[in-house]
């Protein structure tokens, strides 16, 4: 992996790999639903849309016809804390696709009439994402867990804010985030370092946007509960508990654990409530890492009339594991497993672009994939069992989507609180 910033402080991230044909560039931005107000909730995701709908060279359908002619792929995606446009194409083609994409970035039009039709496309994408219910808890229990704070806030934003903002919005918006020091590029694939860097240069050189960082306020982990009432079959549920941060030196011991409680089909929750007793299809936990902050959450579909059955099953499971603590073979297992993952992931030049970028816009570090591997395996069991005493010391927050609260409403959040 090479590092180096251009003239004007633009940091760019390469790792050339000349046994692949393939290249993935991106461009990262350290800018998304975090970083919004009430007033425009959902601008960083608008933003993402219009990026692609033209420029003073390229319409819409012409960036979509470059892309197509040469066989490339070229998209795009809104976090919390961060919006990412990137391309994969055969080497040979990485010019073509720098050119549109800086183009892209730094002449998008934002025309009236393209904004107006963009709005609708994403109220569809809004209702569509509120007619699947499985997806909406987990926005939920984001909120139960954090309250107001921005990070509770949809990356989609709502109706009645989409609806408000205009061209002049967005270009504000842009000028205040879309700045230098938010912004990385990171290139892997058959590329030559010398000649790479002429290209970047030549397209981003005169990025000339200073800008002020954000001040990013910690949340303040809520453990509340929220309920959205939904003529739905299934309830669905998750349980958030307080997590650990990017930069935390125990997200090692945080992701082994997730994958010994629920993180595969042989975990605890998937096999005591799935494989043994069959009442749910799905169920699974993730652990969601922020700059300053993680939740660990618990997710489970089931017939409300297995609700409380599900609750109780998953306390017992929770309860056993802090009582009696995760196993050796749990231990190894989860260590192996997240070996594998993280091996298996930096097979392709998307994966790799991925990491660089992130990395080098949230934590402006990089460990070498024997320094992970050497990290993982130096978690202890007494590691695993501090993160016990941080997880479970608060009560945790609890969200469903479903027809009725019945069951949670007067469920005990702090069952596990040592």
């Amino acid at each position: 992996m090479i590092k180096h910033r251009l003239a004007n402080g633009l940091r760019v991230v390469l790792e050339p790999i000349p046994s692949l044909r393939s290249v993935t560039f991106g461009i990262w931005v350290k800018t998304g639903s975090r970083n919004e107000k009430e007033i425009n909730n959902g601008i960083s995701h608008f933003i993402e849309h219009m990026l692609f709908k033209g420029t003073e060279r390229y319409s819409a359908q012409e960036i979509a016809e470059v892309f197509d002619g040469i066989g490339g792929n070229v998209n795009a995606f809104t976090s919390k804390e961060y919006t990412c446009y990137y391309a994969k194409v055969l080497d040979q083609h990485l010019p073509l696709a720098m050119d549109v994409l800086s183009d892209m970035f730094f002449h998008s039009q934002f025309d009236r009439e393209e904004l107006e039709k963009e709005k609708n496309v994403i109220l569809e994408e809004i209702s569509m994402y509120e007619d699947t219910p499985d997806d909406m808890v987990h926005d939920l229990i984001t909120k139960a867990a954090y309250s107001t704070h921005p990070l509770a806030s949809p990356i989609l934003g709502t109706e009645e804010i989409l609806t408000q903002l205009q061209s002049d919005d967005l270009r504000q918006y842009m000028k205040e985030n879309y700045h230098i020091g938010n912004t990385v590029l990171s290139i892997a694939g058959n590329i030559e370092e010398s000649s790479i860097l002429e290209l970047v240069e030549a397209h981003f050189g005169q990025f000339s946007n200073a800008g002020e960082q954000d001040v990013l306020i910690k949340p303040d982990f809520d453990g509340g509960l929220l309920f959205h009432e939904k003529a739905t079959e299934q309830n669905h549920i998750c349980l958030s508990f307080e997590g650990c941060s990017l930069a935390d030196p125990r997200i090692y011991g945080m992701i082994i654990l997730n994958n010994t409680i629920g993180g595969g089909m042989s975990s605890r929750l998937f096999q005591e409530i799935r494989e043994k007793r069959g009442l749910a299809y799905s169920v699974y936990s993730y652990h969601s890492a922020h700059l300053d902050s993680g939740l660990f959450t618990l997710y489970a579909g089931t017939a409300p009339k297995q609700t409380k059955e599900v609750l109780e099953v998953t306390m017992e499971v929770m309860n056993d594991l802090v009582r009696n603590g995760m196993t050796a073979a749990e231990l190894h297992k989860g260590k192996e497993q997240l070996k594998g993952s993280l091996i298996l992931s930096l097979e392709s030049t998307s994966s790799r672009m991925n990491r660089m970028g992130k990395n080098e816009l949230l934590l402006g570090r990089h460990l070498t994939l024997d320094e992970i591997i050497e990290r993982i395996d130096a978690v202890t069991m007494d590691e695993i069992a501090s993160l016990y005493q941080t997880v479970f010391s608060k009560p945790f927050a609890l969200a469903m989507v479903g027809q009725s609260d019945q069951v949670i409403s007067g469920f005990r959040r702090d069952q596990l609180v040592l």
